[in-house]
């Protein structure tokens, strides 16, 4: 195979970078159109870190500081969130490009090269996590650019160089990727960590490891200065604590359905042949790469909501490398070389619809139509470049449960099995409605009575879980709270009041919560009520 030519090679990168990033950037803001919970929990993170908040230390979170300092630092010099955010995308895309282009360079021949780096940088750019739902989410970004990230680490460690060994190099882009994986979501880490330092020991690459593990220990080392060794600990704690949590043990599909649910199965088969043929075709030190890797995949998407399985491009490209003999079969008769080819191309048959998605979001956000949104928060002038569906903010609708007491289908509870979530309130069963949407008007109207009513000013422990109430208003964060709740009662020790919403986001967790206050004997009294809440202060 031809090698790539490096002009080229620059200026696929140069073009992919200004046509999806400078659509993006030259937007007068970010427009979504789904997962407003999830980006209330990005800005309560974002806006902390920008005031000078650690994570883990100021407040609790699983995911870790890289996930959000690129786009906090951006809020603190002065951009609006939406600006923010899609500048982030793009400051993010220089630090990996310079990798991911020597990755290509120097593991793949031909077209190859084109489309890993393609792939490296759609992953950093796009502006929805996947699927092959059309619209906007910036919800779980960091998972993009972690698999961005491992994208080049594991080509390099895997593969043997085609145009010049730098060992130094290669060394540097793998322990400082790795520490980045660690440093944004640990679950990369985890999941590779094992085959990338199998891949070095096995080709003998001494060098390159030592000079992995010593750059890598560089990062951590920074934010040790920097926040000091309690950052560790506490990182730790809230690893632990939503491990053990039973409020979400998991993100989507459950592992068995990732391995073998119809969407997915097609994937895991390709993946499993591709070691196989790999094994047969002599290709010996690759299919064992490869089968060491493959949990980590799955473990990947597994804790990844959505559970698309972004590693299938990454997997016929590791496929489509070696040069099998074309006298090469197996038992069966069947040719080995083409088995490989026929696998790889079975790959990215199934990584096309989701990868397509990726690749032309921002270009979907360029085109749309900007007057039917409006900024998530209306308050802020700096930060009303963040706008939401208008349908969306103010469709407010409940899901209620039509089996309860004088419904006529009490009888059909204990068939159900149901969930058990009805909770009170002072002797007072609360109402059993669960919101499904419409989050930005439900904050926006509580807020208001809250303020109205002469609240305006109270740290506020929400017994659901979301706690954004601070975004749409001046009330108090709470110290050591929690943008997104795991368990447990963080930040109540700093809160002056508990607010009851009558259709919370989770009804598990109103009466998870509620049961909580009540076991650890925290007096609680109702101070003022309105049909959305009940708003109890903190004796």
């Amino acid at each position: 195979m031809s090698r790539p030519k490096p002009v080229y090679l620059l200026a696929v990168m140069v073009a992919t970078i200004a046509v999806l990033g400078g659509v993006s950037v030259l937007s007068d803001g970010l427009y979504l159109a789904k997962h407003e919970g999830d980006t209330l929990h990005l800005l309560q993170i974002v806006f902390r870190m920008a005031e000078g908040e650690w994570p883990h230390l100021d407040f609790m979170t699983p995911i870790r500081i890289m996930a959000f300092w690129p786009i906090s630092v951006l809020v603190k010099a002065g951009f609006g969130a939406g600006q923010a955010i899609l500048w982030s995308q793009v400051l993010v895309t220089l630090v990996v490009a310079p990798a991911a282009f020597w990755a290509a360079f120097s593991r793949f021949s031909s077209w190859l090269a084109y489309l890993f780096i393609v792939t490296v940088l759609v992953l950093c750019l796009a502006l929805v996590h996947g699927e092959s739902d059309q619209l906007v989410s910036i919800s779980m970004h960091y998972n993009r650019w972690a698999w961005a990230v491992a994208y080049v680490v594991i080509v390099l460690a895997i593969l043997p160089p085609v145009a010049g060994d730098r060992k130094v190099l290669d060394g540097l882009i793998i322990g400082v990727g790795m520490s980045l994986l660690a440093l944004t979501k640990v679950t990369y880490f985890i999941s590779f960590a094992p085959g990338v330092l199998l891949a070095l020991i096995l080709a003998k690459r001494g060098a390159t490891l030592w000079v992995a593990v010593l750059s890598g220990l560089a990062p951590p080392l920074l934010i040790t200065v920097a926040a000091g060794p309690a950052f560790w600990g506490s990182y730790l704690g809230d690893l632990i604590l939503v491990a053990t949590s039973d409020v979400r043990p998991q993100p989507g599909a459950p592992l068995a359905m990732i391995l073998g649910a119809p969407q997915y199965l097609g994937g895991t088969i390709a993946a499993i042949l591709g070691v196989i043929f790999l094994r047969q075709a002599g290709v010996e030190r690759l299919g064992l790469l490869l089968f060491v890797i493959l949990p980590g995949f799955f473990y990947v998407t597994f804790q990844n909501f959505a559970n698309d399985p972004q590693w299938l491009i990454l997997l016929a490209l590791l496929l489509l490398v070696p040069q099998v003999s074309r006298e090469a079969v197996n038992g069966l008769g069947w040719p080995l070389q083409r088995a490989i080819t026929l696998t790889a191309v079975a790959a990215l048959a199934f990584a096309t619809p989701s990868f397509l998605n990726l690749a032309y979001s921002p270009l979907r956000h360029a085109t749309l139509d900007t007057e039917k949104y409006e900024p998530f928060l209306k308050h802020s002038e700096v930060h009303n470049d963040l706008n939401g569906l208008i349908v969306r903010a103010n469709r407010v609708d409940g899901a209620f449960a039509l089996d309860g007491d004088g419904t006529g289908l009490e009888d059909r509870r204990e068939v159900a099995k149901r969930e058990e979530t009805e909770s009170s309130f002072a002797g007072e069963v609360l109402p059993n409605c669960e919101l499904q949407l419409g989050i930005m008007a439900w904050f926006e109207a509580i807020v208001a009575d809250l303020e109205a009513n002469g609240y305006g000013q109270s740290a506020i422990f929400a017994a659901d879980i979301f706690n954004s109430y601070w975004l749409f208003g001046e009330f108090e964060r709470l110290e050591e709270g929690v943008p997104w709740y795991y368990g447990g009662l963080p930040g109540i020790g700093s809160a002056s009041h508990v607010i009851i919403p009558m259709c919370p986001a989770s009804l598990a967790l109103r009466k998870s919560i509620l049961d909580l206050i009540e076991e650890r004997e925290i007096s609680i009294t109702e101070v003022h009520r309105h049909p959305l809440y009940i708003l109890a202060e903190i004796e």
